[in-house]
């Protein structure tokens, strides 16, 4: 699902949920300018998903037509289509990091991350009997999946494999940082993107 698919799907569920939400908050929401929002609700009121009133005259107010509700279905169904496809994309990308790991004959893994991706690593860790040594991560995280959440620095008093970096747009930082920690290159594994 492209992005202008996924900024329409926002909208339509925003103008669902709340026909008087403001320019301003759907502009917050979609992480753009408010002159952009208010174009791309006037190009979703010309193709006949959202009709625009004032009710009264100085306050705007957004409805969804049945084509909004049609249209937000199918958005709604192509961004699954793609959650899933994500998802089993790096399900797959964890597995082969992994398994580099244990046909090395090592087996005990410290996850770098407190997000998703970071959780989906915990699962293929547990189905592959391999074990978590721990979680680090840059943030005041306390706990994450009801482990504690350690500095980076703990490494330097850890017996560990291998470090998985589960964010994937923070990879160059968290080697820097690793790098500081005295963790060899060799033992850090980033899930790159497929090409």
């Amino acid at each position: 699902m492209n992005l202008q698919g996924q900024r329409d799907l926002l909208l339509l569920t925003e103008v669902e949920r709340d026909g008087a939400v403001t320019q301003r908050s759907l502009a917050s929401k979609l992480g753009v300018a408010l002159g952009l929002t208010n174009l791309y609700l006037k190009r979703l009121a010309r193709k006949g998903y959202i009709k625009i009133t004032t009710i009264p005259s100085h306050r705007v107010r957004y409805l969804l037509t049945p084509q909004g509700f049609a249209e937000k279905s199918r958005l709604t169904y192509l961004y699954m289509e793609y959650s899933l496809s994500h998802y089993r994309d790096m399900r797959a990308r964890l597995r082969d990091a992994l398994s580099q790991v244990v046909t090395s004959g090592a087996k005990r893994v410290v996850i770098y991350g407190t997000g998703e991706l970071a959780e989906m690593a915990y699962l293929s860790l547990r189905e592959m009997q391999m074990t978590l040594v721990g979680f680090v991560g840059d943030s005041r995280q306390e706990s994450f999946l009801s482990y504690p959440v350690w500095p980076p620095e703990a490494l330097r008093e850890w017996e560990f494999d291998a470090v998985l970096l589960t964010e994937i747009e923070r990879t160059v930082r968290h080697r820097e940082i690793l790098g500081q920690s005295h963790v060899p290159d060799v033992k850090i594994l980033a899930l790159v993107p497929s090409v």
